[in-house]
């Protein structure tokens, strides 16, 4: 970031090259417990994570030889680990959200080997003001709705789920906005890409943009086990 706190990003690649500057609107949030996210049983599999979870962001994209004026919101993670996959987990599926009420929720289940969540798994809420409330793995459900079938791997992945916060009044259903977002290569592949969030919160309609990440559906990634 610069001196002001902004990011300025510039990336190219052929015909496609994009120039952003991003504004962080809210103070970064600490995930897990003051910033010590576990993903597993004891000390040895954690990490430190924070986000800037609302970025105002201004640029341009150039496609080819049009250059389109841009403008809207992003998401900033940053997450520094021991190891990743602990023995008897397989993957992981995480999620954020940027709702149209200021607020923003980020979601993760660590897979275990018989399908079920590991109780390590957490998340955040985050307030229109900033403030972020730690969302322990039993105080939330993700369900999947839906799935797309990989046409590159074996993977068949859930692109569609149910979201239940009781603790924040939220059920939401979140769904891929295009199916085929797979990053299909060697020697991991998974899924992620952006979704549509639409539920309620508080008995009230609620919607918003987000972001998925699905892994260990193409294989368990035992490359990221230790």
């Amino acid at each position: 970031p610069g001196d002001d706190g902004a990011f300025e990003i510039e990336a190219a690649m052929g015909e496609t090259a994009l120039k952003l500057r991003l504004v962080s609107s809210k103070p970064p949030v600490l995930h897990g417990e003051n910033g010590f996210s576990r993903k597993a049983a004891g000390d040895d599999h954690a990490s430190n994570y924070y986000s800037l979870t609302r970025l105002a962001t201004t640029g341009e994209v150039r496609v080819g030889k049009t250059t389109f004026q841009v403008q809207g919101e992003s998401w900033f993670d940053h997450e520094w680990a021991t190891n990743q996959l602990a023995p008897g987990q397989i993957g992981w599926d995480w999620l954020s959200a940027q709702l149209n009420d200021g607020t923003e929720l980020m979601l993760y289940q660590i897979r275990l080997e018989n399908g079920g969540p590991d109780p390590s798994s957490s998340g955040t809420f985050v307030a229109a003001d900033g403030g972020g409330t730690h969302l322990p793995g039993g105080s939330y459900t993700m369900t999947p709705i839906d799935w797309w079938k990989s046409g590159k791997t074996p993977a068949r992945y859930p692109i569609a789920w149910r979201i239940e916060v009781p603790g924040q009044q939220l059920q939401l259903t979140v769904r891929a906005v295009i199916p085929e977002q797979e990053l299909a290569l060697q020697p991991l592949s998974y899924w992620e890409g952006a979704v549509d969030i639409t539920g309620t919160r508080g008995g009230r309609e609620i919607s918003g943009r987000g972001y998925l990440e699905l892994t260990g559906y193409a294989g368990p990634l035992r490359e990221l086990s230790r």
